[in-house]
């Protein structure tokens, strides 16, 4: 004997209704709005970087470079004219490149430090590191140079690589952290299982999987080193970076040759980037 007919259910009823179709029209139409304001922040963002590049090719015929007048590259064998400029970039890149060699060591041991053992005045080097992140670079420019000042200390070169370090520490010692919490311990005791040292251990277990995090850290610290200009100002004395240049020259016109040491600038970093996105990509 059959048993009982199940009364066919209505076409309204049924879950292959109109719904679907109104809601993929409806996600599609969202996605299509997030990819357009996605693009339209990403243009706004890189607008100001492509009138800095265009402008490198101006063919101008006078001190300020604010109007096109043309298309040229005599300004790229002409970047010698200004040696105060060149003087100026070789500071910048040499200052940045010690800021970061040195924040990115002591950022590190400070990351491993806070995200991986618990200590007394833990909190409150927490809480001074992130007050370092958020405070103005107007207050910490003031600050560092009335301890100069205090200590009776010449500012200048030397002044200006210890200010970039102790502004961007935080940041590389943060970077670093996050990477070594979301570690997994069981990794190293293995190793140390296996007959493994604590400092071989660190080199070829612990340090390879935080090497993004360092590489990270290391990466913002030089880009915040080299455009800084508020700290800069205040420790730097007769010292003059690349900012500061710019800023100097504002008021009787800046020349196409520092559009170009942008431009160039600006490449190094996006190829920087690449590299470290092609490496990360592999290594996944």
């Amino acid at each position: 004997m059959s048993g009982p007919v199940s009364p066919a259910l209505p076409a309204s009823a049924t879950p292959s209704s109109a719904p679907g179709p109104v809601r993929r029209r409806r996600t599609r139409w969202g996605d299509r709005l997030l990819y357009g304001y996605t693009w339209l922040i990403l243009l706004w963002l890189f607008a100001p970087i492509a009138v800095m590049i265009a402008f490198g090719f101006n063919d101008t015929r006078s001190k300020s470079n604010v109007s096109w007048q043309g298309f040229t590259f005599k300004w790229w064998g002409r970047l010698g004219d200004y040696p105060d400029l060149t003087t100026a970039v070789v500071n910048s890149i040499t200052i940045a490149l010690l800021a970061t060699a040195i924040t990115t060591v002591l950022g590190t041991l400070m990351g491993i430090a806070l995200g991986r053992y618990r200590f007394r005045g833990q909190a409150a080097t927490n809480l001074v590191m992130f007050a370092a992140i958020s405070s103005p670079e107007l207050v910490m420019g003031a600050s560092l140079l009335s301890l100069f000042i205090s200590l009776g200390v010449q500012t200048g070169y030397t002044t200006i690589v210890l200010a970039h370090v102790l502004f961007s520490l935080s940041f590389v010692a943060v970077t670093v952290r996050a990477r070594v919490v979301g570690l997994d311990p069981s990794i190293e005791e293995a190793a140390r299982d296996l007959g493994a040292s604590t400092w071989i251990t660190f080199w070829r277990v612990t340090f390879p999987m935080i090497l993004p995090g360092v590489v990270s850290g290391a990466l913002l610290a030089f880009a915040l080193s080299i455009d800084d200009f508020v700290i800069t100002q205040f420790t730097s004395g007769a010292t003059i970076t690349f900012p500061l240049w710019i800023y100097g020259a504002v008021r009787i016109g800046v020349p196409p040759q520092v559009n170009i040491l942008g431009t160039l600038i600006f490449a190094v970093g996006v190829a920087i980037a690449i590299v470290n996105t092609v490496t990360s990509r592999r290594r996944a």
